[in-house]
């Protein structure tokens, strides 16, 4: 008897660990810019959003709690009335490399087009073929964005079917009254940032994002010169995409430069000198808003 409660226990616990979640999300919602109101609504909008987030199944694939993607949703709530809010969401996540405790950025993005209606203690509904609400199908889209970010670093172009289902939400949101879904109301917005990622035109950012991490950081803490070698030739991926100048405005391109400019400066201040030159005209060239930055990478 015994040993069948051990079994039938273990079967459970096993079906625990392998079907966990695929987010490791920590939420926060700031609301001190609004005054004189229910302070509690807040609080229970945190652990809805929380329990959204990393209790939803997103995939069919197998996580363990080590593999969970580590993200964080910042929401900074600036007006409500009644069951409206409204407000912007910053959403960052981060892949771990290999053999090593150190997380690299991948997305490091605020939207200021959050407006919402919740109404406290309602459960958070969500399908994936109609925008049912516009929170739920923010928070999806994220979900399923930093999903198909963290794939494509894994392997080349893998995260394509998560960019199609919240490419899905962006269409079933186009009746929606609510900002940031529509192609004519913003060239920096959930519809065009959907939109480069899926472009082929454009598939050298999500090469650039598996070369620079599988082949690049990942190797670096036993081979460092050659997986920064590496990242300085994915570089030149990018700086192809910049010179056809297909599109100016080119939303993906701002994205991962955001996350990974630090990082670049970081890699490349311990490199000798011709590669660090080389490194820094690139960067100059197709991210010349940080420049300043950038010449750190030279005054080594």
């Amino acid at each position: 008897m015994k040993k069948i409660f051990r079994l039938v226990f273990g079967i459970i616990l096993l079906a625990q660990v392998a079907y966990s979640q695929e987010l490791r999300c920590n939420i926060q919602v700031v609301s001190s810019q609004i005054q004189g109101t229910n302070k509690q609504v807040f609080q229970t909008l945190q652990t809805a959003i929380y329990e959204f987030m990393n209790n939803t199944a997103w995939t069919n694939h197998v996580y363990t709690n080590e593999e969970r993607i580590e993200c964080n949703i910042l929401i900074n709530l600036q007006d409500h009335s009644g069951d409206e809010f409204k407000g912007s969401i910053q959403v960052q996540s981060r892949r771990p490399t290999y053999n090593t405790s150190y997380s690299s950025t991948v997305l490091n993005f605020k939207d200021d087009n959050l407006r919402f209606n919740y109404v406290e203690f309602e459960p958070l509904e969500f399908s994936i073929t109609e925008h049912r609400s516009n929170l739920t199908s923010v928070l999806a889209y994220y979900a399923y964005i930093i999903i198909g970010l963290d794939y494509d670093t894994f392997s080349m172009l893998g995260g394509t079917e998560y960019y199609q289902k919240a490419e899905l939400i962006v269409n079933n949101a186009q009746n929606a009254p609510e900002k940031g879904w529509k192609a004519f109301e913003s060239r920096k917005n959930r519809y065009w940032f959907i939109e480069n990622i899926l472009n082929d035109r454009y598939k050298g950012l999500r090469e650039f994002l598996y070369r620079y991490h599988r082949l690049g950081l990942d190797i670096m803490e036993s081979k460092d010169a050659t997986g920064r070698a590496e990242i300085a030739e994915s570089l030149e991926l990018l700086q192809k995409i910049y010179r056809q100048k297909p599109d100016p405005y080119l939303f993906g391109f701002e994205l991962i430069m955001s996350a990974k400019s630090d990082e670049l400066v970081n890699i490349f201040s311990e490199s000798f000198m011709a590669e660090a030159d080389r490194v820094y005209k690139i960067l100059v060239e197709i991210d010349p808003t940080r420049a300043d930055k950038y010449i750190k990478i030279k005054q080594q």
